[in-house]
């Protein structure tokens, strides 16, 4: 433990002062106390624990979203949660290209939906502006929808395969401590889009529950599993991971180590099934990790 511990001091330059304090805690604890160390169990086909990690740079230190276009991971786009700046990198470059799209505002998540990106503001508005757009550097036709949900605040969004869009309510006054209101968006005829569907997905209460004292659900981000079409769901307050079965109907949860979890806002799978999970820096730097799906 002790050569563990002073390679951790080696790298500190790359590491959080509370993420050496979460390792150091997870290796002394045990021997101290003479139990066993927490077991963080994964979700099939993934290895939880064994993330391929990447360090991002300042201008992503709050980062909220991520996304891939037609699932591709050559290109990470992603937004954060300030000054309405859409940025694209490929991880380990180092490299940060952005567009601006809008003022500043509270973003907080990124979808495609029929060659537009499409931002969520917290206050349950929506931006759209052509992806064509920003690949060119130059965003200057956004069509916005100003508190097009209901009211909440609003943390996760995603596109569907049929052409939908699904909104995920962080905190909303009409959910319970166990459940999520959700939204599903589609462009009418006239390619205004418009709410057309809601519905809740509850987590199992006892799930949610610590020491006896009830945990309110407070999901960050969401996307499908494209093999399976489960829905993935993470809640950055809760440290979890839940998953829903292709009719939302609740299957499982996974607690996340919060050594490798500081604050997870981003969640984007690619073609083959390989999840991609955004963290902000908060006293440290971002990261995004990358776990293969076997």
């Amino acid at each position: 433990m002790y050569f563990i511990f002073c390679s951790l001091l080696r790298n500190i330059h790359q590491i959080s002062t509370r993420t050496i304090i979460y390792c150091f805690l997870g290796m002394a604890l045990p021997a101290l106390c003479g139990c066993q160390p927490v077991v963080y169990q994964s979700p099939p086909g993934y290895a939880i624990n064994k993330p391929q990690r990447f360090f991002l740079g300042d201008a992503l230190h709050e980062i909220s979203g991520i996304v891939f276009y037609k699932k591709n991971p050559d290109s990470v786009y992603a937004i954060e949660d300030e000054n309405g700046k859409l940025f694209s990198f490929h991880p380990g470059d180092g490299k940060y290209s952005h567009v601006k799209f809008g003022k500043k505002g509270d973003y907080e998540d990124v979808a495609i939906l029929d060659d537009e990106f499409v931002v969520l503001r917290s206050d349950g508005s929506l931006f759209l502006f052509p992806v064509s757009q920003a690949r060119t550097g130059k965003v200057d036709s956004v069509k916005p929808y100003e508190h097009i949900l209901p009211e909440g605040e609003y943390e996760g969004l995603t596109a569907t395969d049929d052409g939908k869009l699904i909104a995920m309510c962080k905190n909303c006054p009409v959910d319970k401590h166990h459940e999520v209101s959700l939204y599903v968006l589609q462009k009418n005829g006239g390619g205004q889009l418009a709410i057309i569907s809601q519905f809740k997905a509850s987590v199992a209460k006892d799930e949610l529950e610590s020491d006896k004292k009830k945990v309110k659900f407070h999901p960050s981000c969401l996307a499908q599993h494209p093999i399976t079409k489960d829905w993935y769901i993470i809640s950055s307050v809760n440290k979890a991971l839940v998953i829903f079965d292709p009719q939302w109907k609740f299957k499982s949860i996974y607690e996340l180590n919060p050594a490798f979890f500081k604050q997870p806002e981003g969640l984007a799978f690619d073609a083959k099934g390989n999840m991609y999970i955004s963290n902000e820096g908060g006293e440290g730097s971002p990261t995004l990790l990358i776990f293969s799906y076997n």
